[in-house]
């Protein structure tokens, strides 16, 4: 019997990785975007631990080298859907039942390997996969994943210990459990991080989870369901599912098990979810909770009194790292009319200075966008402008 009340220490955020020119740093993830690069993995469907290889295969290339293969996948079908609802039912009664301090401890071993041993395995993957500068990935494909099973490990100790007060007469205890059911994660490209997050602290909770990648993010969120497994987390805790939305999501938005649903992604897919959630109420054992994070219209506002050449740099790099493609870019924004003249004097130089190209360049700072959608949209626009 153990009856030792734990507290982990409020964590520091990891130190980022600069990758400066003849750094070791540098050397170690050169070496790695080489072997990523000239190798071609076979990517299968993970479900109570176990690699299912359907034989239904898609393709995963590189964004800005169409030709270049980085990866096959195996794609889940009705079948293995329903597997994987069954395996994280399953996994559901001894995972919740396990001592929050263990499945932490979990949490915490899969950040120290993403902090050392995968470090730039992860980020090279997200590199590649994602068209992600050097930079941009170690800061949210390294740092900020490992941040995020740190600091939630952290926060729940911190959730745990709220506790009311207790009489010599009576006892009074908050128990925290986990959600009755499966919960659907889906998780979008533009962030390594996120993809890890929204199965994470979900699991570090009590939860199990049915996890549908972004097929344009795959090679990172396969690095990071086998980071998990070797971190300690239980076989049907967490079911990867690599294929088509539509066809993974009509199995699961009809069980009558979901208990939860976490998302990041767009508007009209989210949209999507709420109502095919509402016309299966009657079909569940209880009300799902949905948890999502969508696009929006992200703007700067700058006062009268701000520095021009600081605001515009602000501008350009709001606007433009990783090509625009998060939901914290700058999409607008508002700036008073006596400034506009050096403002955008200074936007236009720094525009013009951007450099473009593959992300094995460190000197580029932006590369491509994730798809031919989204260049076409892109593209909308600019003509629109014009």
């Amino acid at each position: 019997m153990n009856n030792a009340i734990f507290s982990i220490h409020r964590p520091k955020n990891e130190p980022i990785v600069s990758y400066v020119t003849g750094s070791p740093e540098r050397r170690a993830l050169e070496k790695e975007l080489e072997r990523i690069s000239g190798t071609t993995v076979e990517i299968p469907v993970i479900i109570n631990g176990r690699e299912i290889f359907t034989g239904r295969t898609g393709r995963v290339v590189m964004p800005h080298e169409h030709g270049h293969l980085l990866a096959t996948y195996h794609m889940a079908g009705e079948k293995e859907t329903r597997e994987a609802i069954e395996a994280a039912q399953n996994a559901k009664e001894e995972w919740m039942t396990l001592s929050w301090v263990e499945r932490a401890s979990i949490m915490l071993k899969a950040a120290e390997l993403l902090s050392k041993k995968y470090r730039y395995t992860i980020v090279a993957a997200t590199m590649l996969g994602q068209s992600k500068n050097a930079q941009q990935a170690e800061v949210e494909a390294a740092c900020e994943t490992i941040d995020f099973l740190r600091y939630n490990a952290y926060f729940a100790g911190q959730i745990y210990q709220e506790q009311p007060r207790s009489g010599m007469d009576q006892l009074n205890r908050v128990e925290y459990r986990p959600l009755e059911g499966f919960v659907y994660t889906i998780s979008p490209f533009n962030f390594t991080a996120i993809a890890s997050n929204l199965n994470m602290s979900v699991a570090l909770m009590g939860n199990t989870t049915v996890w549908k990648p972004a097929t344009t993010s795959l090679l990172s969120s396969w690095l990071l369901m086998k980071v998990f497994m070797e971190a300690g987390l239980p076989a049907g805790v967490i079911n990867f599912l690599p294929g088509k939305g539509a066809e993974i999501s009509n199995v699961v938005l009809s069980h009558p098990d979901l208990a939860g649903i976490h998302f990041t992604g767009s508007n009209a897919t989210f949209n999507s979810l709420w109502k095919a959630v509402a016309g299966n109420l009657e079909n569940y054992r209880s009300y799902p909770k949905l948890v999502g994070e969508t696009g929006g219209k992200d703007f700067i506002m700058i006062h009268s009194s701000a520095d021009p050449l600081e605001a515009a740099t602000a501008i350009i790099r709001g606007s433009f790292e990783y090509q625009g493609q998060k939901c914290s870019a700058s999409s607008r924004v508002y700036i008073p009319r006596s400034l506009w003249p050096a403002i955008s004097r200074y936007v236009k130089k720094q525009a013009e200075e951007i450099k473009v190209g593959n992300v094995s360049d460190f000197s580029n700072f932006m590369n491509a966008v994730i798809d031919e959608h989204a260049f076409d949209r892109i593209m909308e626009y600019i003509t629109l402008a014009q």
